[in-house]
C-alpha cells in the first residue's frame, strides 16, 4: 500500500515539475542580458550603406600613418567608434535558418564581449560571445573563446560545433589559405589556434606586440617589421 501511495506521489510529482523545468529552461534561453544595448534599427536601416569615418577618417589613416613612420606605435580603438561602424554595414545578415542583428561591442577590462540577437523561427535569443585575447611567451596570439551563451546558458560546446560546420560548409572553402590573415583569425576563434599577428598596409608588415583593455577601450601595441 506505501509503494502503491509513493509511486503515485512521484508520478504527480513529476507531472507537475516537467511544465516547471520547459517553462524554467525557456525563461533562461530567453534572458535578456542587462548591459546589452542594441542599436536602434531605424538609425542602423538610415545609416546603413553610408561612409563609415571612425574607420575611413580615424583607424584606418592612423595605422597606416603609424605604419609609414618605421617605429613602434599605439593604436586606440573605442568602444562607441567601433560600434557606430558596425552599425552602419547590411543588417540583419542570414545564415542558414538564423538571422543575425547587428552585434554590439563591448571592451571590458579583461578583454572584449560581443553581444547580438538571433531570430530562431519566432524566438529571438541573446547571444554574448567572451573573448580573452592574449599573447604568448613566442608572442603569437590567441583570441580564445571563452564562452558562448544564448541568454543565461553556456552554449560554448554546442556553438563550437556549430560554427565549425557553418565554417567549412562556406562556398570556396575546400582550399584553405592558412596564410590569409581572415583564416588566421578564424582558425583562432573555432579551434583556439594562435598565429603569428603580422599584417601588411602599404607594402609595410606590422606585429601586434601587445593589447591592453580598457572599460570602453583597447590600445593595441604594434612595431613595424623590416623587410
Amino acid at each position: 500500500m506505501k509503494n502503491r501511495k509513493k509511486r503515485r506521489f512521484k508520478k504527480r510529482y513529476w507531472l507537475l515539475a516537467g511544465p516547471v523545468v520547459v517553462i524554467l529552461i525557456l525563461v533562461l534561453f530567453l534572458h535578456r542580458p542587462a548591459r546589452y544595448e542594441p542599436p536602434d534599427m531605424a538609425v542602423v536601416g538610415d545609416r546603413q550603406g553610408q561612409v563609415r569615418p571612425y574607420l575611413t577618417h580615424e583607424l584606418l589613416p592612423r595605422l597606416y600613418n603609424g605604419a609609414q613612420r618605421d617605429e613602434p606605435f599605439e593604436l586606440v580603438v573605442t568602444q562607441k567608434g567601433i560600434n557606430d561602424a558596425i552599425a552602419q554595414a547590411k543588417w540583419p545578415r542570414q545564415t542558414n535558418s538564423l538571422i543575425f542583428s547587428a552585434p554590439m561591442v563591448l571592451f571590458i577590462a579583461d578583454g572584449i564581449v560581443l553581444m547580438t540577437t538571433v531570430a530562431v523561427g519566432a524566438a529571438e535569443l541573446v547571444i554574448t560571445i567572451e573573448l580573452a585575447p592574449i599573447l604568448d611567451r613566442q608572442g603569437l596570439l590567441n583570441l580564445n573563446v571563452v564562452k558562448v551563451k544564448a541568454g543565461a546558458v553556456n552554449i560554448t560546446p554546442f556553438a563550437r560545433v556549430l560554427a565549425r560546420r557553418t565554417y567549412s560548409e562556406r562556398p570556396g572553402n575546400s582550399d584553405i589559405n592558412t596564410e590569409d590573415l581572415a583564416e588566421r583569425i578564424a582558425r583562432s576563434l573555432l579551434d583556439g589556434q594562435p598565429f603569428e599577428p603580422v599584417f601588411e598596409i602599404d607594402n609595410k608588415k606590422v606585429r601586434i606586440e601587445r593589447i591592453t583593455f580598457e572599460r570602453e577601450k583597447l590600445t593595441i601595441y604594434l612595431v613595424p617589421i623590416s623587410n
